[in-house]
């Protein structure tokens, strides 16, 4: 067992579509459609004020900057896309997608409002994605539309990044859109220089796990089968205002559209993964990562399982106390906070201000190398011996070279 919870579960056969081949696919798709132009751009338009809901009163964060709507064609249909900025050299956008149940407004404003958040993506260009038709006042697909696989919505992100002239991707993927993400990763791994996954669940659904969800659309709304993906038992159960708020912007989301993602997602296969070493000729995901969970989630043994799958020195755990199921919302600057570190480790931040502090830029020469490493298990839960202790700890590296042993204290 390795730092932070290495634990290996057996993994479900899968089968997919060669990856070789829907990468030349869609290369060969994209460069037929490099002289089009596919953008419908209109500037958002400003939201009601003095609305109830935490996430009405989010809604006023489409005024701010240069916030700007696109409907990009791709090879598998449009996708409605926001930016603000434009690419700075040769820095990564920062590109977000959405779980299901949720569109990007719902799922990333909070996080993104949050005043550090902020300091951090005024240097880059900001991408939200969200999947086709889940996005506020989408139009209903007609009966008997297909709705694209996983596959194929990884395969549209591509013509995003040809279009806008990004060179590559930090992702920040939650659920559904983790899955995405770690998906156009594999295919395109020169595209993708980090990935942030929130609540990622690598493996396919068993029969019994398709069975279940079946029988639970049969018998409960849609809103009701879908937050037990995003919310922990304990929060349904507390029936939190937080919660409550949740259900109502579910409905907000078009049903059918949204049963077709639901579907869609329900219906994944494995992602083809395993740790170096594990297995002949292993793949993986070649880029840093940070996984991301809060404790008692829904999706807390997925994600184990998919650090089970990663290559440890190039991979972050992150286990969050209380924040539920949704961290990113719940605890945004506890999050700010380890991206801002993420990012760091990257490159792409010289220093960090703490103002728990004197409020002026704090040294990270450890937290650089920590990150850099590739080899730390950042957790703010419990530990194995049940204690309270929020420590990041590095273990020495593959090759025997020994490393320095870092210890992060993590208020969360």
């Amino acid at each position: 067992m390795g730092p932070g919870l290495f634990w290996n579960f057996p993994s479900k056969a899968s089968c997919t579509v060669p990856q070789n081949l829907l990468q030349n696919m869609l290369l060969s798709r994209m460069a037929g459609m490099k002289e089009q132009q596919f953008t419908e751009e209109k500037p958002l338009l400003p939201e009601q004020r003095g609305q109830d809901t935490e996430m009405e009163n989010c809604e006023t964060m489409t005024v701010v900057g240069d916030w700007k709507e696109h409907d990009v064609e791709t090879p598998y249909g449009m996708l409605h896309v926001v930016i603000r900025g434009a690419p700075k050299g040769n820095k990564p956008a920062i590109l977000t997608y959405h779980d299901v149940g949720l569109n990007h407004k719902m799922c990333f404003n909070s996080f993104f409002q949050n005043e550090d958040m902020q300091e951090i993506t005024k240097h880059f260009v900001v991408c939200h994605v969200d999947a086709p038709g889940q996005q506020i006042g989408a139009s209903q697909f007609p009966q008997g539309y297909q709705y694209p696989t996983m596959d194929q919505l990884a395969g549209m992100l591509p013509t995003v990044l040809q279009h806008f002239g990004f060179k590559s991707i930090v992702g920040i993927g939650v659920g559904a859109g983790a899955f995405v993400l770690a998906k156009f990763a594999l295919i395109f791994p020169d595209l993708v220089e980090g990935l942030v996954l929130l609540n990622i669940d690598p493996n396919g659904k068993g029969w019994i796990d398709w069975a279940t969800t079946k029988l639970s659309g049969l018998t409960s709304a849609l809103p009701d089968t879908v937050l037990p993906h995003l919310f922990s038992q304990e929060e349904l159960m507390n029936n939190t205002e937080f919660v409550q708020n949740y259900k109502q912007q579910v409905n907000t989301v078009n049903q059918f559209n949204l049963q077709l993602f639901w579907n869609m997602y329900n219906s994944r296969r494995d992602l083809e993964m395993n740790r170096p070493g594990t297995v002949l000729n292993a793949k993986t995901l070649r880029c840093p990562v940070m996984l991301v969970v809060g404790d008692n989630a829904p999706a807390e043994e997925g994600v184990v399982e998919c650090n089970s799958k990663l290559d440890p020195t190039k991979t972050t755990f992150l286990k969050m106390a209380d924040s539920g199921g949704l961290p990113q919302l719940t605890q945004p600057g506890k999050l700010t906070e380890a991206f801002k570190y993420f990012l760091q480790g990257m490159g792409y931040i010289a220093y960090v201000k703490d103002r728990r502090l004197s409020g002026g830029p704090v040294p990270s020469a450890s937290m650089t190398r920590l990150a850099r490493s590739r080899t730390a298990s950042l957790t703010s839960g419990s530990s194995l011996d049940g204690s309270r202790s929020r420590a990041c700890t590095q273990s020495d590296s593959s090759e025997g070279v020994a490393q320095l042993s870092h210890t992060m204290e993590v208020s969360c």
